[in-house]
């Protein structure tokens, strides 16, 4: 009966726990519908990015994030290339409240995914024969805030109505 009450103990004072146990691409894609025409003019690119997080829980404590990164690439009105990846990440989290595990799946996780899929999407676009994209680190505490913000607004507002 000791060891049991000592094992609960010490399983309590472990407090939260997080571990990576792996990082890996989930889908890939690359299109340059232009070429080989687009490679002939003036490069003055325009680039869209559009970002996307999902998660999902796994067995036990174990859940997986996706980063999705879409690049839209245009030179004048032609479309240059479109790249997309898929980086995800098995994460085994636990002992989080619910406010701490929101956050972290959705802006911390993320935030460790987003060197790998950038330097993914670099790899692919040079592949492509295409300079380089380099984009800038993105902050997802800011972008966690900003939709924790809008989803609590939509809710006054749908209360109010």
């Amino acid at each position: 009966m000791t060891e049991q009450a000592n094992s609960g103990a010490a399983q309590a004072e472990q407090g939260p726990q997080f571990s990576l146990q792996r990082i890996y691409v989930k889908d890939l894609s690359f299109e340059a519908p232009k070429s080989p025409e687009i490679f002939r003019q003036e490069w003055a690119p325009s680039v869209a990015l559009d970002l996307n997080t999902r998660q999902k829980s796994l067995d036990g404590d174990f859940h997986e994030v996706v980063l999705t990164l879409s690049v839209t690439v245009k030179t004048g009105e032609e479309t240059a290339f479109i790249a997309e990846v898929q980086q995800a990440g098995i994460f085994l989290i636990k002992g989080l409240d619910a406010a701490s595990m929101s956050h972290t799946l959705g802006a911390f996780c993320p935030n460790l995914l987003f060197p790998y899929a950038r330097e993914t999407l670099d790899s692919l676009v040079v592949r492509g024969s295409f300079p380089a994209l380099m984009l800038a680190p993105v902050n997802f505490d800011a972008l966690y805030a900003q939709e924790l913000q809008r989803m609590q607004s939509a809710g006054e507002a749908t209360a109010q109505a």
